[in-house]
């Protein structure tokens, strides 16, 4: 057996990848392929019940191009999901009230069941044109966008009373709009994503 080095791509890989694809592939490159590869909507469909209870196999894949576009498309995932919360809002969703400058947030809702192009952000905010695609984005069976509003809300343990409430780590970091800025980076995150993997090849 070979021991993994510290980027847990064996040499072996490595090699193999070399000779397939070219000298100038990297570990690094062979890293974001996979991670590139885990987001084929195809792959996951084929396999997702082999992926619900064993680690993931993936294919080397015929051609030197796609090889290069799943690790290209892996790079730029990789990038925009490790630094979401830097990422610009969408250009195309509107925030209205934030002139308010009450960023404080209690629940998060949309204003009818299945309107999701609007958030009820709290009493004075409200964001509203949200790409219908942006929900495509889906993490853990949920959308990101979904699971934002879900974790961003203000709420006490019935066990413990212990009361969790966001808008403290908003004060903690000195941004009061922290939450509301997050929320629109996810919107733009879920935007790009869903661009990328639909242009992932079969």
């Amino acid at each position: 057996t070979q021991t993994p080095s510290n980027d847990a791509i064996t040499d072996w890989i490595h090699k193999k990848s070399q000779a397939q694809y070219g000298t100038n592939v990297s570990k690094e490159d062979i890293f974001y392929y996979v991670y590139g590869f885990l987001h084929s909507p195809e792959y996951r469909t084929t396999f997702e019940n082999d992926l619900k209870k064993s680690l993931p196999r993936l294919p080397l894949v015929d051609s030197r191009e796609d090889f290069w576009a799943f690790s290209r498309a892996g790079r730029t995932l990789g990038k925009i999901h490790v630094n979401y919360e830097s990422v610009p809002p969408n250009a195309e969703v509107k925030v209205t009230g934030a002139e308010s400058g009450n960023f404080r947030v209690q629940k998060m809702r949309f204003p009818k069941k299945g309107q999701k192009h609007t958030i009820i952000y709290n009493s004075s905010i409200k964001l509203e044109n949200i790409p219908a695609k942006a929900y495509e984005y889906v993490v853990n069976g949920k959308s990101a966008i979904e699971w934002i509003m879900e974790r961003y809300q203000v709420k006490t343990d019935k066990k413990s009373g212990i009361k969790n409430d966001p808008n403290d780590w908003s004060e903690e970091v000195g941004n009061p709009s922290y939450i509301l800025d997050l929320l629109l980076s996810v919107i733009e995150v879920s935007v790009r994503t869903v661009d990328i993997v639909g242009g992932l090849p079969k």
